[in-house]
């Protein structure tokens, strides 16, 4: 495989890498390595919620509903991806947490790529 092209599948891919398609946690040298922006392609049971609050963020982030219906928690609002197409964008500084009404396929996109963000995995409730 050429190492400037990359062929995959958003679902079969991010099944091994927690959802993610693109960050600075891909292997250097790898098209997909970045430290300019991460790529998610997260696919949620319903019932789904994040297992903590992101807090102290300093990235960009981008959520864009594939299917399903997705609630996005902010300190000062919720917000409910309930149609393919619906977004919610926040800079950083925001604190937020998630939780998947039903069954759900969402993009994401955040920028910077930087470490240190990693949580535990997200829980049913």
């Amino acid at each position: 495989m050429d190492e400037t092209v990359y062929v995959g599948n958003a679902g079969a891919d991010g099944a091994t890498n927690g959802g993610w398609l693109l960050g600075h946690f891909m292997p250097k040298g790898e098209v997909r390595h970045s430290t300019d922006v991460e790529i998610k392609w997260g696919v949620h049971p319903p019932g789904e919620t994040r297992a903590r609050w992101a807090t102290g963020e300093q990235r960009t982030a981008l959520l864009v509903l594939v299917s399903g219906r997705f609630r996005v928690e902010l300190r000062d609002r919720t917000v409910v991806l309930g149609a393919p197409g619906d977004y919610v964008v926040w800079g950083p500084g925001v604190d937020h947490s998630w939780y998947a009404e039903q069954e759900s396929v969402v993009l994401t996109v955040r920028w910077p790529s930087v470490p240190g963000y990693r949580v535990e995995p997200p829980v049913l409730r």
